[in-house]
């Protein structure tokens, strides 16, 4: 079976947009500074972005907190194509654990990470829905370690849902996560060692 190739879509995607010459509005769920970076880079050349930070997975508080600093100073500090701003969703950790219920012991990049994926995808595609964007999506794919294809199809699925368009995207393509090591370089970025959830600590040998 032939795989898609979501940044070919992307690409014809862009064409379309810019034949019709115009800059819609793209929700952006981001996991992190550094993976927002080079996807910023690159999306706001071509939308108009609000960045929706919405990670209840993150543990414990003191990194989420850590995380969503960094966010709010690379966003001030980069200078977009286009107009870029920031939304904050709650923290609220049950969330997650609700969402990932009986999974707990599934190893990184399973089925405990899909359900991770379609609870802050869902929450995008939700809000993207009910404020009007033309399109959402995520920067999760541009990390080598998150399943580009799951991420979406998952969207794909929310998208005839909340009836708001996904945009087909796989951001590791063309160098960009090497691209977002540079970015994150330059601008000083804490870049953590591990996703962010408690399970994905433990896995790394963290004292939790």
């Amino acid at each position: 079976m032939q795989k898609t190739n979501y940044q070919l879509l992307l690409d014809r995607e862009i064409k379309k947009l810019a034949a019709e010459g115009r800059v819609p509005k793209l929700l952006l769920h981001s996991c992190c500074a550094p993976c927002s970076s080079y996807t910023l880079e690159y999306l706001s050349q071509y939308f108009e972005i609000t960045v929706f930070y919405y990670n209840p997975n993150i543990y414990p508080a003191e990194e989420y907190e850590r995380r969503v600093a960094e966010q709010e100073r690379f966003i001030s500090e980069f200078p977009a194509a286009n107009p870029v701003s920031l939304i904050v969703g709650e923290y609220i950790p049950d969330e997650f654990y609700s969402a990932v219920k009986g999974l707990e012991s599934i190893p990184e990049g399973g089925e405990r990470c899909f359900a991770c994926y379609r609870l802050r995808l869902e929450k995008t595609a939700k809000l993207a829905s009910e404020l009007g964007f033309d399109y959402f999506t995520t920067t999760l794919s541009i990390s080598p370690y998150k399943n580009a294809p799951k991420l979406n199809e998952i969207a794909s699925e929310l998208s005839e849902i909340y009836k708001v368009t996904a945009l087909p995207a796989d951001l590791k393509k063309r160098e960009g996560y090497k691209r977002s090591v540079e970015l994150s370089r330059q601008y000083g970025l804490y870049r953590q060692d591990y996703c962010g959830c408690v399970f994905s600590q433990r896995e790394k040998g963290k004292e939790v």
